[in-house]
């Protein structure tokens, strides 16, 4: 029997995923707008660390509202189009930050490094704890593209449409996050009452 999608990944709910963004935004910390658009981006793209690190002004097409994602460890490149809360947060961080050079990196520590690991973690860490998410396993950057992926796979997206917004190469890489968590299974069930196939 398979294991179900729970213990085999760590991602926070939808009311987490919320409360985390709303603890980031009202924080009142120094860098609360440029962490409240790394966590919406890489949220909403399914970001690895390394992967927001990276991103330069150039990925960014701020007319159209979408970004070009450099995929690491294997994975494609794409491009996606950023829901309207993404796109405030990621225009108010680049304009408040004054980023004009197109080379330039997005985001960046307070020695103007391309944003670590180690600092993702610690504001991973902080967030969770503000935003009082028990399940300290939760409590690390990587937990968001695994929140992305399950999300929009209860969002009623297909595998293979799934495979390609994460910038999966192999399908089997995504199948983890169609294992059934419950509200894929109260889904489920809905789709079978008022059904005649089966007595």
């Amino acid at each position: 029997m398979r294991a179900s999608t729970e213990t085999k990944i760590k991602y926070l709910t939808q009311k987490e995923a919320l409360s985390l963004f709303n603890s980031i935004a009202s924080s009142g910390s120094l860098h609360s707008t440029r962490d409240l658009a790394i966590f919406r981006l890489a949220y909403r793209c399914g970001l690895r660390v390394s992967e927001v690190s990276l991103l330069k002004l150039q990925n960014y097409n701020m007319s159209k509202g979408e970004i070009y994602c450099r995929r690491l460890k294997g994975s494609n490149n794409n491009t996606l189009r950023l829901d309207e809360k993404t796109k405030v947060a990621l225009d108010n961080y680049i304009n408040e930050s004054n980023i004009k050079s197109e080379s330039q990196i997005i985001f960046t520590s307070q020695k103007n490094n391309p944003i670590s690991r180690q600092t993702l973690d610690y504001l991973t860490k902080k967030y969770c704890t503000m935003a009082d998410i028990e399940d300290k396993s939760k409590h690390h950057f990587h937990a968001l593209k695994h929140t992305t992926a399950v999300h929009l796979a209860e969002c009623d997206m297909d595998i293979k449409e799934l495979q390609w917004w994460l910038g999966h190469k192999s399908v089997s890489n995504t199948e983890i996050y169609f294992q059934f968590t419950t509200k894929q299974q109260d889904k489920m069930y809905e789709k079978l009452e008022g059904k005649s196939e089966m007595v």
